[in-house]
């Protein structure tokens, strides 16, 4: 919304509570999709809500695909189908899911033998496997594609603050008027005033709306989706696997992401908590799933874990695989303006119809949307063949490509870091660089180890004991960058350590 409203000509400030994708926008699937789920619940039960959530989000997967070329990728999905009549019936459905795109479809879904699909995704259990069918979503780093989305909202004018939490709103008659801002990691406090505020806080937007008014009704029905991070060699590098049939009705992933194999996720209804943690019920639960695809998983091979809330708009239902991801737009009779609901893929959208209403509602003078042709800063002049040059800088084969993937544009900048004397990797077998860690604090606003490690590097989200493993060495560069005494180093670490062994 930063984003949008600075495009558009508006002054605008952002305070984030913790850090940036802290919460929910760093632990999702990973996926730029319309959702194949929603678009079958459209189909049986003729719900033109979730229809038109599927056809606006495909059309928005082009748009961030080609925003953020660095962090994005196309990506096949391969689903599996082991009784014959799910042959013709998922490949009607995916290419329905291909025609809804329009214009801006990806590659289209086909049919798979068996032999090729085998071929495809070698772990794939092959008893009694008829064929599958193929077809195209979008994969992103989504914390980093979110900070990048705050750093180009600052390039263009906005004021950003993450650990800057809301303790109170400013009224003047009844009004909105602005808000109390706390710095978390200082404690300083300070008045901000505005002509509006506007409340996009995903699953904690009851929790300011009541800030607001204690009495105002719940609007968000909150369902949990944990995560798992297995290592590569359960998935190709290039394809990934949808599992179109579990236990209780819903779809689960297997993806390759940044050297690892990412499973997930559950839906189940969730209490709205800061760092929610996993059970070892819903670990068991998405291994039992997967089995019949993949073989026997053992516990010990989940490298890391993660459960993340999904702020769903509540509907009068109780079951939130079953609820709408559409989003609406809320004003409260004191002006406090709650953008709820929505998925990642329809970030955009979401943004540019909370500035079309808020601008409407307060009369400021918006200038057309541009947020669908203004790449992030990391696109911004991107080199697909950029990888290259930075090897010509001196940087090995693999270091290279994962800087020109992470930093987009920017990677020289964090090359010639490494060339000052931060090369040493952060943790055995993972690319991740002390110049990383240099670079956040310098130009990605990290102040803390897991600002690091779990969102500008995605290293605890891969290998929990990697991230451990690195912390020490990450406070004690955050340290020297940030002037930290002793004292402070230590606590920093052991809060970082805490948070790594209780959940993310």
């Amino acid at each position: 919304m930063a984003l949008e409203a600075a495009l558009r000509g508006l002054r605008v400030a952002l305070v984030e509570r913790y850090d940036f994708a802290e919460g929910t926008s760093s632990r999702s699937t990973k996926l730029i999709h319309g959702g194949v789920r929603y678009l079958e619940l459209a189909l049986k039960t003729l719900d033109r809500v979730q229809l038109n959530l599927v056809r606006d989000a495909l059309r928005e997967r082009a748009i961030l695909l080609r925003l953020a070329p660095h962090l994005t990728r196309p990506l096949w999905l391969l689903t599996p189908l082991y009784r014959p009549l799910e042959l013709p019936y998922y490949y009607l459905g995916l290419k329905l899911y291909d025609l809804l795109a329009g214009k801006a479809r990806l590659a289209p879904a086909r049919l798979v033998s068996r032999l090729e699909a085998l071929g495809l995704f070698p772990a794939l259990n092959p008893v009694g496997l008829k064929g599958a069918v193929a077809y195209q979503d979008g994969q992103f780093d989504d914390a980093r594609y979110n900070l990048e989305l705050v750093l180009t909202a600052a390039a263009h004018g906005a004021v950003v603050l993450n650990h800057a939490q809301v303790t109170g709103l400013i009224k003047a008659n009844g009004r909105l008027a602005g808000a109390v801002v706390k710095d978390r990691l200082g404690g300083r406090e300070v008045e901000v005033k505005a002509r509006g505020v506007v409340n996009a806080t995903g699953p904690f937007a009851d929790a300011l709306r009541r800030l607001d008014d204690p009495e105002a009704p719940p609007i968000i029905a909150p369902s949990s989706g944990v995560h798992l991070m297995l290592d590569a060699s359960y998935t190709p590098p290039k394809t990934g696997l949808l599992v179109p049939r579990t236990e209780d009705g819903r779809v689960l992933f297997v993806l390759p992401w940044r050297g690892g194999t990412l499973v997930g996720t559950t839906d189940n209804p969730a209490a709205v908590l800061d760092h929610p943690p996993v059970s070892e019920e819903e670990v068991a639960y998405i291994l039992r799933q997967v089995r019949p695809y993949l073989g026997e998983i053992p516990r010990s091979a989940v490298r890391a874990a993660w459960s993340g809330l999904r702020p769903l708009v509540a509907r009068g239902a109780t079951d939130t695989a079953r609820l709408a991801r559409d989003h609406l737009i809320e004003e409260r009779p004191s002006g406090l303006i709650t953008l709820a609901g929505g998925k990642w893929t329809t970030y955009r959208k979401m943004a540019q119809d909370l500035v079309d209403y808020a601008a409407g509602r307060l009369g400021l003078p918006a200038g057309p949307s541009r947020s669908a042709e203004t790449p992030l800063v990391g696109g911004q002049g991107f080199d697909p063949e950029g990888a290259r040059s930075l090897e010509e800088m001196g940087l090995p084969p693999q270091v290279a490509e994962h800087l020109h993937q992470t930093y987009g544009a920017r990677a020289p900048q964090v090359a010639r870091l490494v060339l000052e004397g931060y090369g040493a990797p952060l943790a055995e077998g993972w690319p991740y660089l002390e110049a990383e860690v240099v670079y956040a604090v310098r130009f990605e606003m990290a102040q803390t180890p897991l600002d690091v490690l779990a969102r500008r590097a995605r290293l605890a989200f891969l290998d929990t004991q990697a991230a451990q493993a690195a912390l020490a060495r990450v406070g004690e560069l955050l340290g020297q960058e940030l002037g930290w005494t002793q004292e402070e180093r230590q606590q920093r670490v052991e809060e970082g350590r805490k948070q790594l062994l209780s959940g993310l």
